[in-house]
């Protein structure tokens, strides 16, 4: 028999008064399932980008967010984020990211669900992080002239479950508009400069963002 299915007849046949039972139990069902099981989608994701997301109702209000993409296809991303980058990072919302040309397809009043990247490449706040200046570069230079559609599920800043609804997530356009103290938080958290990636990419042709883009945002309600 499988080592996964030898990992679950062990289980069954386990003393359960344990006050650890279902720590254990979840571990062992996880590792049979890591070995029986195939996570196509999850394999796919290859990026780690880190920025900051301004709440679309609230732009003073930001978080840290780390997105793992995956690729569609050339002009598509799909991306989960989490709060941070280890094992027990909490999963807060997704991003879809397009190619400017797939934006313009979009009807005008779907537009206004979409942000630009121009400002957060140039001004250095967007990273990827571990990845070397040369290539992080690139990446940056294929995101520049994209848009995404953020949703947050969980507002971890302020509560310890993913409570209301989901929320429509915003891009920082300006120098004005940064929170600073969250800038520092994240600056320190990966240990980097956004002033001196702010220069490094100062020949990074930057496009003008559609007019249809990065548009104001009210949701119909936010449960406290």
């Amino acid at each position: 028999q499988s080592t996964g299915a030898g990992l679950w007849y062990w289980y069954r046949n386990q003393n359960k008064s344990s006050a650890m039972e279902t720590s254990i139990k979840t571990k062992v069902l996880d590792k049979g399932a890591d070995m029986l099981q195939h996570f196509g989608p999850i394999y796919n994701i290859h990026e780690h980008v880190c920025g900051i997301h301004p709440y679309g109702f609230q732009s003073d209000r930001q978080i840290i967010a780390h997105h793992f993409c995956g690729h569609l296809n050339e002009e598509m991303r799909q991306c989960l984020i989490y709060d941070r980058n280890d094992k027990n990072a909490k999963l807060i919302g997704v991003e879809y990211i397009i190619s400017r040309r797939l934006f313009e397809s979009l009807p005008d009043d779907e537009k206004r669900f979409w942000h630009s990247h121009v400002y957060e490449v140039k001004s250095g706040i967007l990273v990827t992080p571990k990845l070397p200046e040369m290539v992080e570069d690139t990446v940056m230079e294929g995101l520049i002239d994209t848009y995404g559609k953020t949703w947050l599920l969980w507002q971890v800043d302020k509560h310890d479950l993913p409570m209301g609804e989901a929320i429509l997530m915003k891009a920082i356009t300006s120098d004005n508009k940064v929170n600073p103290k969250v800038l520092d938080a994240v600056e320190k958290e990966l240990g980097y400069s956004a002033a001196a990636k702010k220069e490094r990419r100062k020949n990074i042709k930057a496009p003008t963002p559609h007019p249809k883009a990065d548009s104001p945002w009210l949701p119909k309600y936010v449960n406290e």
